[in-house]
């Protein structure tokens, strides 16, 4: 009664989680037929066309604020672009149709699929700036990330916490070269570092889970992922900071002219405002925190995880898809 209820007001169903995976799902099949053929483009835009013909069926007035970029460089869910059936409720929309997608044209493992939603306006646009510092970790250290401090000081604040010494802190970020004098004082500190090629939403989620061997997140990544990592952040329990940080002087004045303070620091609270967001993701490729798409005689399984912050549930969810009656349906687009 009460979910119906909130539904009659224009919120967010709670139906809606099935119909998001349903999403993430179409976009990981189709993604999959590209595993390990060297063609990142083509995997990419397979994801994308699958999402969109999925996404104009579902009961949402949705904008995406969070999308492939500006209209006139992405032939679908640009950002700005107006998707579902037109219905309530008007929602934010992230989506990262193949968030991976080296990985996924290299066979690597941790590609997904991903999408959130959450009340319309809540979500964060970061506007000029492609990039932000960003530290993530289980609520049991959350009032301990910080961007300012040392960092060998929070290591061994966060191994105190955990009644671990700081050699068994497990730090994953992003193999970037503007990572290297970070990367020199984690293990001045003593920490391990599992460094990732592509996929920081991945790596906050590893961040943020009791059934992950990491310890935190740190690094400088993408903004959009952030947006989408505090998502599921809001959903699934624990912290996120982070901080605008911009590639150039030009980016930086842009920033500033728009009325962005880059000394801010953003939580998942700011990154989201929204208090019933969702949060669906589905495994392209073998990960830690979901199996990639497989191809079991002539069906295909996938495995997602599904949230939602109103109930704080995750749900993890193993389909078996029949690729014939698929094709029948959508063609060739992921069958």
């Amino acid at each position: 009664m009460n979910g119906d209820l909130h539904a009659a007001e224009g919120h967010p169903d709670r139906n809606l989680a099935l119909e998001l995976v349903r999403v993430t799902e179409a976009a990981a099949l189709a993604s999959a037929r590209w595993v390990g053929h060297g063609d990142k483009i083509a995997a990419d835009q397979a994801a994308v066309d699958a999402m969109r013909f999925v996404l104009d069926s579902v009961p949402m007035d949705g904008t995406v604020v969070i999308g492939e970029g500006e209209k006139d460089e992405a032939p679908m869910l640009y950002n700005g672009e107006r998707i579902g059936d037109g219905s309530k409720p008007e929602v934010d929309i992230a989506v990262d149709p193949l968030e991976g997608t080296t990985l996924t044209a290299k066979g690597f493992p941790s590609a997904l699929s991903v999408i959130a939603l959450s009340e319309r306006g809540t979500m964060f646009d970061p506007g000029p700036c492609v990039y932000m510092e960003k530290m993530a970790g289980t609520d049991e250290i959350a009032d301990l990330l910080d961007l300012d401090r040392p960092v060998g000081e929070t290591l061994e604040l966060v191994a105190a916490r955990k009644s671990k010494t700081v050699s068994d802190v497990l730090v994953i970020m992003l193999d970037r070269d503007r990572h290297q004098d970070m990367a020199k004082q984690i293990r001045e500190a003593g920490a391990r570092i599992r460094f990732i090629t592509d996929g920081d939403v991945s790596g906050a989620l590893m961040a943020v889970s009791d059934r992950s061997p990491v310890d935190l997140l740190w690094g400088i990544g993408g903004t959009p992922e952030g947006v989408i990592s505090a998502a599921a952040i809001h959903c699934m329990g624990g912290r996120m900071v982070g901080r605008l940080w911009p590639r150039t002087d030009e980016e930086r004045s842009a920033a500033v002219n728009d009325g962005y303070d880059l000394s801010q620091i953003l939580t998942e609270h700011e990154l989201v405002k929204g208090d019933d967001i969702f949060f669906a993701a589905t495994g392209v490729t073998d990960g830690d925190m979901l199996q990639g798409v497989r191809y079991p005689r002539k069906k295909a399984t996938t495995e997602s995880l599904i949230m939602r912050s109103r109930s704080g549930t995750v749900r993890r969810v193993l389909a078996t898809h029949n690729r014939a009656k698929l094709r029948e349906i959508t063609g060739e687009r992921y069958g």
